[in-house]
Parts: structure tokens; sequence; C-alpha cells
């Protein structure tokens, strides 16, 4: 399976950690995708052009980090991320959109700074840094979560990336005030899943 990513996406992050805690780094090879520009050779086959992107040993691709995960989640041995059981499922929900929220807020707000200053929209800006504050408070106050601190799942797995996103905005620094989420991200850098698809670990 040849598994398209960018070094730095964080949607492309919970694929690859997935590879890693799966132990399927010998069927799925990274491979570095062209996009944001013209004409890309990556367009013919990721028509949205979109990060991650996964082609299957049947050659069927798939797209987004949930399916991606989910099927990678299948191949082999029991799944590793948790479901929820029906009883849990809207608090489950809940969490899950939280931390999709987050994520998708920050990679907004990132890619509005890497525009050229002239380009750059100050209300995005504003709006985003406003929703990323909001919801970071939120995630501190709902951080003893069993469901966050029990089997992994993919609350989990999309809180950890979005945090360590977050981290890379400049002059964003949201531990300080938020000590408990603070703490379970620390617990989480420890996945040796983590440290292993930290960009510079991005094989070449």
């Amino acid at each position: 399976m040849k598994l398209y990513i960018t070094a730095g996406s964080p949607y492309a992050r919970m694929t690859r950690m997935l590879v890693i805690e799966k132990g399927l780094q010998s069927r799925v090879s990274e491979h570095i995708a062209q996009t944001r520009v013209a004409d890309s050779p990556y367009y013919p086959l990721s028509v949205s052009g979109r990060v991650p992107y996964l082609v299957c040993e049947d050659g069927e691709g798939l797209e987004g980090s949930v399916a991606i995960c989910d099927h990678l989640d299948s191949l082999v041995g029991a799944p590793l991320l948790t479901r929820p059981v029906p009883l849990q499922a809207r608090v489950v929900a809940q969490l899950d959109g939280r931390a999709t929220s987050l994520l998708d807020g920050l990679a907004v707000w990132f890619r509005e700074l890497v525009r050229p200053a002239d380009e750059r929209s100050p209300t995005v800006i504003e709006h985003e840094h406003r929703r990323a504050e909001r919801l970071l408070s939120w995630w501190e106050t709902q951080i003893a979560h069993p469901w966050m601190n029990g089997p992994f799942n993919h609350a989990q797995l999309t809180l950890g990336c979005a945090l360590a996103f977050a981290l890379k905005i400049r002059g964003f620094e949201w531990r300080p005030d938020r000590p408990a989420l603070a703490a379970w991200f620390e617990t989480f850098s420890r996945r040796p899943s983590f440290a292993a698809t930290e960009p510079l670990a991005l094989k070449k």
C-alpha cells in the first residue's frame, strides 16, 4: 500500500501513527505528495489534492484520516482503536467532534499565517485564534473524561496530533494556563509512534 502525505500534516500524522501502532510498516510505504501547486502530478491520483491518501492493496484509493485509520486498523489482528458502546455514543461523538474542530481550525489558522503577508486575512486569523482558545479551554475541563484516558481511540489520536500541531503556530503557547491538558499531552507524547512521526523522522 502507498500512503501519500506531506511532512507537516497533522492529518497525515494520524495515519502514520496507526501504521506504526498496527505494525504495518512493511506493508505501507510513505510518499510525499505535491499539494497546493498547479498541475501537480498528485492530482490525477487524488482529485481533491488533500492528504492523507491511501492506495490500498487492490489499487483502490481511500481519502481522509479517519477512514484510512479505520481501514488500517481492520487489516491485522484485533482492532486497536476502541469504539464506543451504544450508551457512550453521544458523549464520544462530542469528544470526537471537538477534537476534530480544534484540528480543523488550527489548520486554517496555520495556512493563513504561512501565506505572503499581503495575502493574509487578519479576520480569519483572529477568528481561528479565538476558536482555538475556546476549544482548548473546554478540553482543559474535559480531559479527565475516562474516554480520553482509557484504551486508544480516535478522539485521543486526533487531539494529540492537534495539540502537537498547535505548537507550530509561532507565539501561540497553550500549555501554561491549561495544566491538565498539558499533562495529558505529555503522556500522549510518550507513545513511540508519536516520536517516530515527527517531521524530522519522515522517510526520504
